[in-house]
């Protein structure tokens, strides 16, 4: 889709966490992401080219 992935944005995927959330805050972008739960806190390393295959939607953070 051609989102530009920033620190700090919150991004909606496609498939529910087991905690039910669908939104994760991104802590790191570069290869691989670091993505916090919205939901529950959880902390995933996943590869960037997963995460641009599932993602749903995009918010930027607030400035």
């Amino acid at each position: 889709m051609g989102f530009l992935y920033e620190v700090g944005d919150v991004v909606t995927l496609k498939k529910n966490h087991p905690c039910g959330s669908r939104e994760w805050e991104i802590l790191r972008v570069g290869a691989d992401f670091r993505l916090k739960c919205m939901g529950c806190g959880h902390q995933v390393m996943v590869s960037r080219k997963l995460v641009e295959k599932n993602t749903r939607n995009l918010a930027k953070k607030e400035l």
